[in-house]
């Protein structure tokens, strides 16, 4: 795991500077503090920073070929011990142990190809020698960050935009993204909240050749025919439990002390059931609790760790040092990112690092189980449109009239049966965009009219849709999780805040074998009835306590809601939405902190997100 920046002059007689390289490499330090490497000559500029998991005396980056081949690498790549001996058998010789000549070598041997054969997370650039051509490549599902820009004719790439940034490439805004931001919480690929400044989207690589620069897709989500999708149920819980078993294995090596996060919920616990069958030896295991109760998972995960007999580490989040807390996530993020979880990650991640290098997540269950609450929500809809239109009309009207009279718990289910009922009705674009977003619609309607040519987020989710051949609403969504929620939001979310701690992370549900098996499962065999996850729960689930099976679905959430009606936070709320209130309705989020305050909306996490907006406006 590391972080990689570099540049490339398309006026070929003009010189890089290796000075201009380490500014790059330097401020992503964070990614890589064990080591750091450089390649200057001519036009071409390759920056390294390490972070060693694999191979600790040999795998020094950039590294080079018998061919004059030249790569920066960050990620893993799990199969390259299987990688290797196929190529030693076809001829090549390897003077390391480590996955990054496997990839220099299979480049050389299969061209493009060699990404279709990699089982792993990537990001990296390879400077092609005899074709003076280079080559980005960005993993499947976007585990690993790459930022591009062209910028005074040279192209300028990096893990991190402040890379980019530090090359000098401009810090120039672009206001029209604020309402996709505010609904979706992030700023999705290709785009950045900045001008000029693009994500190489996953499962495609970047081609430069004679100043010609080519974006092409080499991997997508299979094609399936809805009408023949998988039933054997037999079949699949075995399938399904090999791949799963085979991925963690995979991701099990390692030359390094590793553990793996431990939230109690059925994702986390499943890998640290697993985890602990195929190790010889206790696994550490890392789980953050909270001071309230309703966010609070810790005991479930004591459970899982007494169960199966692992190392135990608990750690608190409290509201304590939050000033630092939004600078050191407006630092990492780079833009605005306005997922509350980054914060609970951010520690757990920190709390982790001090004794391991590498952990191992339950991150990518939900979007492989099709295991969200927001698919019942789809069961949940198909049911409500059936009933006569006078009953889904009064209903809403009813409760909001209702709803007044209470505060706190109450108030919020009764926002939320309102909210539920209201969207059933839509389409599914405009379905999603109510259900992603933090706060109702009219809301973030109204925070961004004032904007100048602001891009509606219907338009955006229509826009990732229309690469969706699926009909079924069910299946749309998993196109949506894994196109647009993983890669923009999740994904994002914990590589910046485990590397902001140089601790790598890995998740074994994302391997691409598994994606590509359980996308082509019936949506009756991954939810049974109302059930989530069943898939998992008649397979490694059967093995777990019964809390854990019978636990409601949490998200890794935090009491924002809580923190902020509170006395301390309010200078700090009107002091870190000062430049908020010069673009939008300074009224409006003054209302937007009264209502949270008195517990008639919960706004905690919507609030997070204005200010982390507010952390990147200039």
């Amino acid at each position: 795991m590391c972080g990689i920046a570099g540049y490339i002059n398309l006026d070929r007689s003009k010189q890089v500077s290796e000075n201009l390289l380490k500014k790059m490499t330097d401020c992503i330090s964070h990614r890589g503090p064990d080591g750091e490497g450089f390649y200057t000559k001519d036009n071409i500029a390759f920056g390294h920073r390490r972070l060693s998991i694999i191979d600790l005396s040999t795998g020094d980056q950039p590294m080079h070929d018998e061919n004059g081949n030249i790569i920066i690498f960050n990620g893993e790549i799990y199969n390259y011990i299987e990688l290797r001996e196929e190529l030693k058998k076809i001829g090549y010789k390897f003077k390391t142990n480590s996955d990054t000549e496997v990839i220099l070598k299979a480049y050389t041997h299969w061209g493009y190809e060699c990404q279709n054969k990699f089982n792993g997370m990537w990001a990296f650039a390879i400077w092609d020698q005899k074709k003076s051509e280079l080559f980005l490549s960005r993993d499947r599902i976007g585990e690993k960050p790459l930022h591009y820009a062209v910028h005074n004719n040279t192209l300028i790439f990096g893990s991190e935009i402040k890379s980019l940034f530090a090359f000098g490439v401009p810090r120039n805004i672009r206001p029209e993204l604020i309402e996709i931001y505010l609904t979706l919480t992030n700023i999705p690929a290709p785009h950045t909240f900045y001008k000029d400044i693009f994500k190489l989207m996953p499962g495609h690589f970047l081609r430069l050749k004679d100043s010609n620069i080519e974006e092409k897709k080499y991997w997508d989500l299979p094609a399936i025919d809805e009408k023949k999708m998988l039933t054997d149920e037999k079949s699949i819980n075995e399938n399904f439990s090999y791949l799963l078993g085979d991925a963690i294995k995979l991701r099990m090596r390692s030359d390094v002390p590793f553990g793996a996060f431990l939230s109690g919920g059925l994702d986390s616990s499943s890998v640290v059931a697993l985890m602990s069958e195929i190790s010889d030896r206790p696994i550490n295991t890392f789980t953050i609790g909270f001071e309230h109760k309703a966010f609070d998972e810790s005991k479930l995960a004591k459970e899982v760790a007494d169960k199966f007999k692992t190392i135990h580490h608990l750690g608190t989040v409290a509201p304590d040092d939050f000033k630092e807390i939004l600078k050191k996530n407006s630092f990492h993020y780079d833009e605005p990112f306005g997922d509350s979880s980054a914060i609970p990650t951010g520690y757990v991640s920190r709390f982790a690092s001090k004794k391991v290098k590498m952990v191992l997540t339950g991150d990518g269950g939900d979007e492989v189980l099709s295991g969200y609450t927001s698919y019942q929500g789809i069961k949940l809809s198909n049911a409500i449109n059936k009933f006569p239109g006078f009953i889904t009309k009064s209903i809403p009207i009813i409760n909001d009239s209702i709803a007044p009279a209470f505060k706190g718990g109450i108030r919020y289910k009764l926002n939320k049966v309102s909210s539920i009922i209201k969207s059933a009705g839509q389409n599914f674009p405009e379905r999603m965009a109510e259900k992603m977003a933090y706060t109702d619609f009219q809301t973030i309607k109204q925070l961004t009219r004032d904007i100048k040519d602001v891009i509606p987020v219907e338009d955006h989710l229509k826009e990732v849709m229309k690469g969706c051949s699926y009909k079924d609403d069910f299946y749309k969504l998993m196109f949506l999780n894994f196109k647009h929620d993983l890669p923009n939001d999740y994904l994002v979310k914990v590589d910046r805040m485990s590397m902001a701690y140089s601790l790598e992370a890995r998740v074994p549900f994302l391997d691409h074998r598994l994606i590509e098996y359980m996308a082509k499962v019936d949506k009756n065999i991954k939810m049974q009835g109302w059930e989530r996850k069943s898939v998992l729960r008649n397979t490694i689930g059967k093995n777990l306590p019964d809390s854990i099976l019978n636990a409601p679905k949490k998200g890794f959430g935090i009491p924002l809601r809580e923190w902020f009606k509170s006395d301390l936070f309010d200078d700090q709320l009107k002091n870190n939405l000062d430049k908020i209130s010069e673009i939008t309705s300074k009224p409006l989020v003054s209302e937007i902190l009264k209502q949270n305050k008195l517990g008639e909306k919960d706004n905690g996490n919507f609030i997070w997100t204005l200010m982390m907006l507010n952390e990147n406006l200039t």
